[in-house]
């Protein structure tokens, strides 16, 4: 039987005795057909268990998110009820003006009304800090659990 065999970028045939490659199909076919060893009951229990461990820190983990996110939501709409009295009452501004310009404000956008009095330029700077206080505790509330996932797929949170 001749059989081509690629070598050195040149296509090359050689004679192989026929006996020699029934063997090696033989050898082959029998490889094929080999079964793995079977997988003793402890196995399936262990791999069972690691699934559901792996399902349970994945619905953890989105539930922790979740409730987060839900934190985050409340801290920024109480920044914003907030924003709201209090440009009503120290401007003299509509509710829809007042929500507004505290929006503006809580986004870091800026003012959009002119302030007259005293009282409601000491409380726009105050509400502007107060307003950075509140995005960066709401970036870090939702933050927290994919840094701590992070760090806890690094396996940073081990005591050694």
């Amino acid at each position: 039987m001749t059989v081509y065999c690629k070598g050195a970028n040149k296509l090359k045939s050689a004679t192989v005795p026929q006996q020699q490659v029934q063997t090696t199909l033989n050898k082959v076919h029998l490889i094929s057909q080999k079964q793995l060893p079977a997988k003793s009951m402890e196995d399936w229990k262990k791999e069972g268990k690691l699934l559901e461990k792996k399902s349970h820190q994945d619905s953890t983990f989105i539930r922790d998110f979740l409730t987060y996110l839900g934190l985050s939501t409340l801290f920024i709409l109480l920044g914003l009820c907030v924003g709201i009295i209090g440009y009503h009452w120290t401007a003299h501004l509509s509710w829809v003006d007042s929500m507004l310009e505290a929006s503006m404000i809580l986004s870091g956008m800026g003012p959009i009304n002119p302030l007259l009095t005293n009282s409601a330029k000491f409380f726009a700077s105050l509400y502007a800090l107060f307003s950075g206080l509140v995005f960066v505790l709401a970036m870090g509330v939702v933050l927290s659990p994919l840094v701590y996932s992070l760090l806890k797929q690094l396996r940073f949170n081990k005591l050694d």
